[in-house]
């Protein structure tokens, strides 16, 4: 997975969105308890998060890899918004060609 854009939602978890139009909640909190997160549980240094494509880091040092957000997070949806937006057009096509009507 490459990261396109992460976002603090609340203390301890973000929101992430990948290039491929998936979106997720990724859950930062059972990493708190180790040394280099522990800044993190300050919502101001949570929030100074940088995203580097391959991994997210904070001022701290923390850091992690987008393999460990795909592995662990919580997918919200299929394809991100702005991605349906650009596909929607074939996936309307796509649709029309599958559906048979029912008959009765």
């Amino acid at each position: 997975m490459i990261i396109s854009s992460i976002k603090p939602v609340k203390p301890g978890m973000l929101q992430v969105y990948s290039v491929d139009g998936r979106c997720g909640v990724f859950d930062v909190r059972p990493f708190m308890d180790s040394e280099a997160f522990q800044p993190l549980r300050t919502w101001n240094a949570f929030t100074k998060v940088r995203n580097g494509g391959y991994y997210v880091e904070w001022d701290c040092g923390a850091d992690l890899s987008a393999d460990t957000i795909e592995m662990k997070w919580i997918q919200l949806n299929g394809i991100h918004e702005t991605a349906k937006n650009r596909i929607s057009g074939s996936v309307k096509r796509a649709r029309r060609r599958t559906v048979k009507p029912v008959t009765t």
